[in-house]
């Protein structure tokens, strides 16, 4: 419970196991006796705290009605501490148990993480892409005949539309809202304009920010929609806005029914229900409209550097360690370990009675967590290309998007492992409102992934186009051949 936004831990009975091996002969005692110790400052609390009588038990072992009679006390004790530091408490004990320097150690080991994959990343941007336009290139002079393999040879294949383009981008779109969503989230906290001790708040807080982002996802869906030549973009609009509200809405209606037929407070009330409903038909929807319309008229063409043939080329026959599940597999490793070690911290404020406070180490490692995504989709859409497979649109989205998975199966191990939940209620509200948030995770990631995946293949193209261009100006001259090659035929020949 809370008392002015100070959280109060306290048990309200207890498990007699002494001398007793079967558990079907504990005895279960009720404590009806409860005090309270409040500490003040002036009239600000400053503290407060709970204890139990052990003498005021009563027995309620056999399952039969047993009528209590529950009193409390109150002591007011005064403190010096400025009202100020009342937090202070909570920050050094809750979010942080044991030692700040596991913290610190996480986001070390994280940014050792971000090094090694920018060295990598750069190794292959300054090396070996260096080396292939200067290969490419002497392709171009030398004999004809020569395999094509490589990254160059199906420029007229990677930048065709991928399937599903309609489903494509309406999860661009919702990954990008989902990303705006958490950065203002940050925001708020690291500026303290609400409690996060209160968590009403922050649940309020992500309603309505979630209503007010929605005007993105419209745009950003129905505008990249729009760019692939989609026709019909009010289908994509509806897909775009039921696309991860639809999944939510479900599992809480199934949630919500759960708690209500075990008389559970988590239920929340009709008119609660109502509001949320009321805010997503007055603001959500008519901003995923307007969003929607405006992406729809921004009239912005695709930027492919190179043009896409009539018919595709077919992909050779890959390993199986190339497949889309093994490379998902690969992709969400890296950076889900690179926030294993605050994800227990995360759980046991979500899940526990602990309280996290210390918004900027969250935020370091969120940015780690973006970076990391990114450089190891670049890497492996790199390694695709290579292999003569062009179809990357999905396979970088999926990659981005799979540390996700790997969030959810630490949900597992969470609950197995750290956690004492137990029976069908509390197992249903983990696992299923853990499957919403490792979903958004994933519609979030995977928009980080494909956007940076995206920024690669333009970079690599465009500078490989611009160099062939080169090359054959320099070898055709007007003076020996005797002809001229306008500039737009020695572009299209690439």
């Amino acid at each position: 419970m809370y008392y002015d936004d100070l959280p109060i831990w306290g048990f309200v009975g207890k498990v007699d196991k002494e001398g007793k091996i079967d558990p079907s002969e504990y005895k279960y005692c009720l404590f009806h006796h409860i005090r309270f110790e409040v500490l003040y400052n002036n009239d600000r609390v400053i503290e407060i705290n709970i204890h139990t009588d052990p003498n005021a038990l009563v027995d309620i072992t056999e399952d039969r009605e047993v009528e209590v009679e529950f009193l409390y006390s109150v002591k007011w004790k005064e403190t010096a501490t400025a009202f100020e530091k009342r937090m202070e408490k909570y920050s050094q004990s809750s979010s942080m148990p044991h030692h700040l320097e596991i913290h610190w150690f996480s986001i070390i080991n994280s940014c050792v993480t971000v090094l090694l994959l920018t060295g990598f990343l750069a190794t292959i941007l300054m090396r070996v892409l260096k080396n292939d336009f200067v290969k490419y290139a002497d392709d171009e002079e030398g004999v004809d005949d020569q395999e094509e393999t490589g990254w160059k040879y199906i420029h007229g294949d990677v930048f065709r539309y991928p399937k599903y383009k309609s489903l494509f981008a309406a999860c661009l779109g919702s990954g990008t809202q989902l990303f705006a969503l958490t950065i203002f989230i940050f925001v708020l906290a690291l500026v303290g304009v609400f409690y996060p001790y209160n968590r009403g708040a922050l649940f309020t807080a992500l309603v309505v920010i979630y209503a007010l982002t929605s005007g993105i996802a419209g745009y950003t869906a129905t505008s990249f929609y729009c760019q692939l030549e989609g026709a019909n973009w009010v289908r994509n609009l509806l897909l775009t806005g039921s696309l991860f509200c639809g999944p939510l809405f479900l599992t809480f209606c199934f949630l919500n029914t759960v708690a209500i037929a075990y008389t559970a407070t988590a239920a929340l009330p009709f008119g609660t229900i109502m509001v949320i409903l009321l805010i997503w038909t007055l603001v959500t929807s008519p901003l995923l409209v307007l969003g929607g319309i405006a992406g729809k008229n921004s009239k912005v063409e695709f930027q492919a550097p190179c043009r896409t043939t009539k018919y595709p080329r077919e992909i050779p026959l890959l390993p199986w360690y190339r497949g889309t599940i093994p490379q998902m597999a690969m992709a969400g490793f890296l950076p889900f370990s690179a926030i294993y070690i605050e994800l227990h911290y995360i759980f046991a404020s979500v899940w526990g009675h602990r309280i996290y406070t210390i918004y900027s180490i969250l935020f370091i490692v969120f940015i780690i967590l973006l970076i990391v995504t990114a450089f190891i989709t670049v890497a492996l859409t790199y390694f695709q290309l290579t292999a003569g497979d062009h179809e990357w649109w999905w396979r970088s989205f999926l990659c981005g998007g799979s540390t996700g998975l790997f969030i959810y199966g630490y949900c597992l191990y969470y609950y197995h492992a750290r956690s004492d939940m137990s029976g069908f209620m509390q197992t249903s509200f983990f696992f299923g409102y853990m499957a919403c948030i490792c979903y958004g995770f994933f519609l979030m990631l995977g928009m980080i992934g494909f956007r940076a995946a995206l920024l690669f293949v333009r970079h690599i193209y465009r500078s490989n186009q611009v160099r062939v261009t080169i090359q054959i100006q320099n070898i055709i001259s007007p003076k020996v051949v005797g002809i001229h090659i306008p500039k737009k035929h020695v572009l299209e020949s690439f």
